[in-house]
């Protein structure tokens, strides 16, 4: 039987992720900070999230990084507990501190810290171990590498005790009209044991217009619960200095 599942708090943890494995390719000058934020669809899920990641040392340099990120969404499954599908809201708020290594085109930045948590069902589903406000331990490991003048490679993945989940994307890319890179992506996501999500898609990124970087992504999507449908993604950087 099917106990209750969230995704919410990884997916968005590993939306951020995504977003902040772009930050080697952003950076110019004495630049240390970064702003993130974007929203997820697909059918059975809507999610925004946010967040900031500040190198005091410059985001083009080896050295620590910290990284604040937030997120709220809803989002529906089906319970083997309950024989019926359930809504749930979430909100989740994490502070990662990290280190980065820089080697040229190659970037390696780990984080491990505090993820905090909140799940509300409707029905409640008791036999879920995602009710209520958590907290526990996030890490992540995000990469960023160009093998060659119009190639990207980026990967991440990102755990959390709660549950526990987590979340893992690759994706390659080629440079379209010396714009932006684009090619294929493909994702996992999986939370508290006993569910799991599949997606493959293409993505956008590094589409920058003024001081804003935008990423997009589309794709197929299919669960443990046996459903599929098409998912979307959109997320948009800024980079500044602020008062470091």
């Amino acid at each position: 039987m099917r106990v209750a599942l969230s995704a919410a708090a990884a997916l968005c943890a590993a939306l951020g992720n995504v977003c902040v494995a772009r930050a080697a390719d952003l950076t110019f000058g004495a630049e240390k900070i970064l702003f993130f934020s974007g929203v997820d669809l697909w059918r059975h899920g809507a999610f925004t999230y946010g967040g900031t990641l500040w190198a005091p040392s410059g985001l083009d340099s080896d050295g620590i990084v910290f990284k604040l990120s937030a997120g709220a969404g809803t989002y529906r499954y089906l319970s083997g507990a309950l024989n019926a599908d359930v809504t749930g809201q979430t909100f989740s708020f994490s502070v990662l501190p990290g280190w980065r290594f820089k080697r040229g085109t190659f970037t390696v930045t780990a984080f491990a810290g505090l993820d905090l948590q909140r799940h509300e069902l409707t029905p409640d589903d008791v036999m879920s171990s995602l009710r209520g406000t958590l907290a526990g331990a996030r890490g992540g490991v995000e990469i960023w590498y160009e093998p060659a003048p119009a190639t990207m490679v980026s990967a991440d993945v990102s755990a959390t005790s709660i549950g526990p989940s987590y979340s893992a994307r690759g994706a390659l890319g080629w440079r379209v009209f010396d714009r932006f890179y684009s090619g294929p992506e493909i994702a996992g996501f999986a939370f508290d044991d006993n569910y799991r999500q599949f997606r493959i898609g293409t993505h956008i990124t590094a589409l920058k217009t003024g001081a804003f970087e935008w990423s997009a992504g589309v794709g197929w999507s299919r669960d443990s619960d046996r459903r599929e449908g098409v998912y979307g993604r959109l997320g948009l950087l800024m980079r500044g200095n602020l008062f470091w």
